[in-house]
């Protein structure tokens, strides 16, 4: 008998829908067909001890199992169960009327247990989006994938689940998920609270004025100024993701099988990979496809902490993804595109030895040696990240202060309202939200400036020897400081600010 189950195939972030036929015949032999891996060519052993562990068994006949489409590559044991159900219907010993309408997935243990899956999200909108009544999962997967509505989600423990659920036995009931409610449970109480961090006022008015337009920034500073503490607490003045950002950075999380039993991302993620990365653990590729750190980075925030530290590689890499927000993976074989809108957080020490010019340091290199570990960043890379400020140590007064800090709640909602202000202003695009995301057709639309303001920053250009990147970024960031001030235009003292925060950019830097 020949029958047709329907599975799911990962590639990217989409999913794509398999369709497995099983045909069953005179004769012995099993027959694996349609580009499979090794991992799939191994299944039927885990599916015969499966069935035979379950009262069931696989059929002596010749067993064909062919995978379409043919020309596209499949791995990974998830397809397990869609195998199994296959077999059991096309050799008569379970009846399934309704298996057209489904799609199942799963990979088996020789006791009939399901092991959990990567990509559930990716593989429950393809099935919403072709029509499918419902999806068979394992049940660790399950609260991802109910997230998506109009679909019935079964989570399942053993493949006996399923087998009564065609025969008409079972009480297994589809999932259901609030979704709102999983929002709302880790809003109100961030891990890391701005309000632990002393004094540093103009470096947490710089990071406020990050979060609120999406910009890049970087913090130079000797050791000890408390540069990756404050880094740590930019995702808690972030505003929350919209139902829209969840699902895409969840999608790319259950990809990567980094979702566990999590459900719905309602946090941004932080993600600060070590020194060491290599240029693909950042960009995302290999033999089988997976998103990297920047991928992951997704709507939130990617931290390179000691970034003269990273391989001059790993960083130019970076330059196109900043610039696009995503990441297009070409290899002979395939092409994948994976979407990177993330914030770039960088800290650097300012010097091999961690100190600069200041009179009282223990200043171990000469201008030669700062020289060489400022030049391991290369101009367009700067370039690229808007805001550069510099941080300088925490005087002991205001170390030992008790006075409360202001609270991540707070700064939060100052930069929740300037990100609707955005929001409005960009509706009618569909790829831009923030000011960061702005294309110099728009900065030249949105930020007009008075003629005082256009001669202040002509100076600052001149004097400063500004490329025109950093004028179109000087221009962002001072449309983010108007926005945070509910400001219609933007005024010189806004230019004034976004000037100040290109040090970088000056010649002489380095004394």
């Amino acid at each position: 008998m020949l029958v047709k189950v329907f599975g799911s195939a990962v590639f990217g972030v989409e999913a794509t829908t398999i369709t497995v036929e099983v045909n069953i015949d005179k004769g012995i032999g099993y027959h694996l067909v349609g580009l499979p891996d090794s991992a799939i060519k191994e299944s039927s052993y885990r599916i015969a001890a499966a069935l035979k562990n379950n009262n069931y068994e696989l059929p002596g006949k010749k067993i064909t199992i062919n995978m379409a489409p043919a020309d596209l590559r499949k791995e990974g044991s998830a397809y397990d169960l869609t195998l199994a159900v296959g077999i059991l219907v096309a050799s008569y010993q379970i009846k399934a009327e309704t298996l057209s309408e489904y799609v199942i997935m799963g990979e088996l243990s020789l006791d009939g247990g399901l092991q959990p899956i990567k990509g559930a999200l990716s593989i429950a909108i393809k099935a919403k989006e072709e029509g499918f009544k419902g999806l068979f999962l394992p049940i660790q997967n399950v609260k991802e994938a109910a997230i998506v509505e109009g679909l019935d989600v079964y989570g399942i423990e053993n493949v006996m689940q399923i087998i009564d659920f065609f025969e008409g036995r079972g009480t297994i009931e589809p999932t259901v998920i609030d979704t709102k409610e999983e929002f709302s449970k880790t809003l109100e109480f961030p891990e890391h609270d701005f309000s632990d961090v002393k004094g540093q006022e103009s470096i947490k008015r710089c990071m406020e004025i990050a979060a609120a337009g999406g910009h890049n920034i970087i913090l130079i500073g000797p050791p000890g100024s408390g540069k990756t503490m404050l880094a740590k607490r930019l995702p808690s003045i972030l505003p929350p993701m919209t139902m829209k950002e969840a699902l895409e950075t969840t999608k790319i999380h259950s990809v990567a099988g980094k979702t566990k039993e999590g459900g719905l991302m309602a946090q941004r993620p932080f993600r600060s990979p070590h020194h060491t990365a290599s240029s693909v653990s950042l960009v995302g590729g290999g033999s089988y496809p997976q998103p990297g750190e920047i991928s992951l980075a997704h709507n939130g925030v990617l931290f390179l902490d000691e970034l003269p530290e990273f391989k001059r590689e790993v960083l130019e890499v970076m330059r196109q993804p900043l610039e696009d927000r995503e990441v297009t993976i070409a290899r002979a074989k395939f092409t994948i595109t994976y979407p990177s809108s993330f914030m770039l957080v960088a800290s650097m020490n300012p010097s091999p030895g961690g100190y600069f010019n200041d009179p009282d340091a223990p200043v171990t290199s000469s201008p030669m040696e700062m020289q060489r570990y400022l030049s391991k960043i290369s101009g367009p890379l700067l370039d690229r990240i808007d805001i550069h400020i510099e941080v300088t140590p925490v005087p002991f007064e205001k170390l030992t202060e008790t006075r409360k800090a202001e609270s991540s709640v707070e700064i939060r909602k100052r930069v929740t309202k300037a990100r609707e202000i955005q929001s409005l202003r960009y509706e009618s695009f569909e790829n831009l939200h923030y000011n960061a995301q702005m294309s110099s057709k728009q900065v030249r639309q949105y930020c007009e400036l008075s003629e005082a303001s256009l001669q202040m920053l002509k100076t600052a250009m001149e004097r400063l020897n500004l490329s025109a990147r950093a004028y179109d970024r000087i221009l962002k960031v001072a449309r983010t400081i108007a926005d945070l001030e509910q400001s219609e235009n933007v005024n010189s003292n806004h230019i004034g600010e976004a000037i100040q925060y290109r040090s970088l950019d000056r010649d002489g830097w380095l004394g």
